[in-house]
């Protein structure tokens, strides 16, 4: 068994949706330092532009904002421009929305559900059939979706559709594992914990702080993020159907103050 060759991303085609920063970045320069040509996505095409450029030639800026099928299939089209295949897709691309509950508006249920869950399915939907041309029974092709702790437990912060539409996605993920095994497409999840991002500010500003509630002592950082992500996306990740790989220091399995906030 050769471990470089089975943690190896060499000659694939990745897209990484939400990849400008935060995770999604963590993700693609990951996937690019094993190999992989890697294609991020972005609402904000300024900064989509600059990490593709900070990250090399191996990195394409694809712009799109995806919180609608139409965004999917854009991004699908642009995608099958320049490639005939896809051997794997990260849906990374989020938001959050915190408000108190008297006071938390229908609109903070649309966008979240619309980005987080309904985009994933949407995408993955808009590019099955590229998917389909890299997969085979030996090298399936990968869906990797990016979920949260949140999903799986209860936090004290009023992320009232956040929290749901995360686990949402660990039951999607489920779901769509079981219908794109047929076609020898793999999918499976990241739930992270605190990791330094946009949307986890106080992990960002405050990481000191959080790491007190955290068993391991400490927020995630990039070789976290990447190794759990090419772990799944590599050969050494073709026998993993329909799980969520937890990735969060101990959070979510130890027992901890039910107010635990990391």
């Amino acid at each position: 068994m050769d471990a470089d060759d089975l943690f190896s991303l060499e000659g694939r085609n990745a897209i990484v949706t939400g990849g400008s920063r935060g995770i999604g970045r963590m993700i693609a320069s990951g996937f690019i330092s094993a190999g992989a040509r890697v294609y991020i996505s972005s609402r904000n095409s300024d900064a989509c532009d600059s990490t593709a450029a900070e990250l090399g030639p191996n990195c394409i800026s694809l712009p799109q904002d995806l919180s609608s099928p139409d965004g999917c299939q854009a991004l699908a089209r642009a995608f099958g421009e320049r490639e005939d295949h896809l051997d794997i897709l990260i849906n990374n691309a989020g938001a959050a929305w915190m408000e108190p509950f008297a006071s938390f508006p229908e609109k903070g249920w649309d966008k979240i559900i619309d980005v987080n869950l309904k985009s994933p399915f949407f995408l993955t939907q808009a590019l099955h059939s590229l998917l389909q041309v890299a997969a085979s029974p030996g090298h399936p092709a990968k869906v990797i979706n990016i979920a949260s702790i949140d999903g799986l437990r209860l936090n004290s912060w009023e992320t009232y559709s956040y929290a749901s539409s995360k686990a949402a996605l660990i039951h999607l993920t489920r779901n769509l594992a079981a219908r794109l095994i047929k076609d020898d497409i793999v999918v499976s999840a990241i739930a992270p914990g605190a990791f330094p991002s946009e949307m986890n500010r106080a992990a960002r500003d405050h990481g000191d702080t959080i790491a007190t509630k955290i068993p391991a002592k400490r927020v995630g950082d990039a070789n976290d993020m990447a190794g759990a992500a090419i772990y799944l996306a590599s050969k050494a990740g073709n026998y993993v159907v329909g799980s969520t790989l937890v990735v969060d220091g101990g959070v979510y399995f130890a027992t901890l103050d039910d107010n635990t906030d990391a």
